[in-house]
């Protein structure tokens, strides 16, 4: 956890100061550029190499009663049977994080009064799908809303956006509310891991990198707009420059700006060789793309090439004095096969 931490101070830090020597446009440009590319060509190459890998099993998740006799209920949700079915799971599981609700914790209760020994308890744990879909759904509100900066005029879904998050009208300038939701569910899941003692133990450093990565990208932007107040007019108009690639001079845009891009950019870059591919992963997934037919219809893996396969008799046409040495039994004996060559 402590490596993770200090790369992202430390990725702060030059940001800031690289910022303040001059080196604007290579915080604010060209890493930017970089990191867009990476991150897309990162994408498209592991989506190919998913699509391309072999399935040679049915590995469905199900998580309730398959389809069978006519008497029994099936879980049409948790084991789905045909594509539709898997598109509704698909659906529940994406928007709604469906799995994880259904997510339980277990423990060893040692002072048991019925039993009198340790008894292992399973309870419901509903706070880390509470706080992993408002995770999700704030960062992908903070992002949409994040577009305003790159068009000109604004579409109205973007503004409407704007208004409802800032409905409560709280500061000036208005607070908007994803961006602190968003800080306290990311510190939460962080938390999480520190607090609990069976994560931290399979903890490992390239899962707290984006938390606090992500972290950093929450506190600077907060900082950004409510401390430093950064006059968005200039950067709106540094940003469209850069959409359009002509970009313009940063002199006077605040050093907190570019620490801002610069750890998103870094982020960006550390997206499609993390853990965070999931987000294209899952649909990627056979344990969630593929029916719970398994019973009436045979898998068969659409990407294995083409075998040349040999029947037995081929076999043993090719392999009969090897056989034959070895005491191995033979549909045609040796003689008669050599007969039979002989007289064709």
């Amino acid at each position: 956890m402590l490596n993770a931490l200090l790369i992202v101070v430390a990725i702060t830090i030059v940001a800031w100061l690289g910022a303040a020597v001059g080196l604007g446009a290579l915080f604010g440009v060209v890493l930017p550029y970089v990191a867009v590319l990476i991150f897309l060509g990162g994408i498209v190459w592991r989506m190919v190499y998913w699509a391309k890998s072999p399935v040679p099993f049915a590995i469905p998740t199900t998580g309730g009663q398959e389809k069978s006799l006519d008497f029994i209920k099936q879980a049409k949700l948790d084991c789905p049977d045909t594509k539709f079915g898997v598109i509704k799971r698909m659906f529940l599981e994406v928007f709604l994080f469906r799995s994880l609700f259904r997510n339980v914790n277990a423990e060893i209760k040692t002072d048991d009064p019925i039993n009198g020994g340790p008894r292992l308890i399973y309870y419901s744990s509903k706070w880390l799908w509470l706080f992993a879909l408002v995770f999700h759904y704030c960062f992908f509100i903070v992002f949409f809303r994040h577009f305003r900066f790159f068009m000109d005029p604004v579409p109205g879904c973007i503004a409407f956006v704007e208004m409802i998050d800032g409905i409560l009208q709280i500061g000036a300038p208005r607070m908007y509310l994803t961006g602190l939701f968003l800080l306290f569910a990311v510190v939460f899941l962080l938390g999480r891991r520190l607090v609990n003692p069976r994560v931290r133990y399979i903890s490992l450093m390239q899962d707290y990198v984006p938390l606090f990565l992500i972290m950093g990208i929450a506190i600077s932007g907060l900082l950004m707009r409510y401390c430093f107040k950064t006059d968005i007019t200039q950067v709106k108009a540094y940003i469209m420059g850069m959409v359009h690639f002509s970009p313009i001079s940063a002199d006077g845009i605040d050093p907190i700006f570019f620490v801002h891009v610069c750890l998103v950019c870094s982020l960006l870059i550390y997206f499609p060789f993390s853990k965070l591919t999931h987000m294209v992963g899952v649909f990627f997934s056979p344990t969630r793309n593929l029916p719970c037919n398994t019973r009436r219809v045979r898998h068969e893996n659409p990407w294995n090439p083409p075998k040349d396969f040999l029947t037995y008799p081929e076999y043993e046409d090719l392999y009969r004095e090897a056989m034959a040495g070895a005491n191995l039994p033979l549909d045609k004996p040796l003689d008669a096969a050599k007969k039979s060559e002989s007289g064709k």
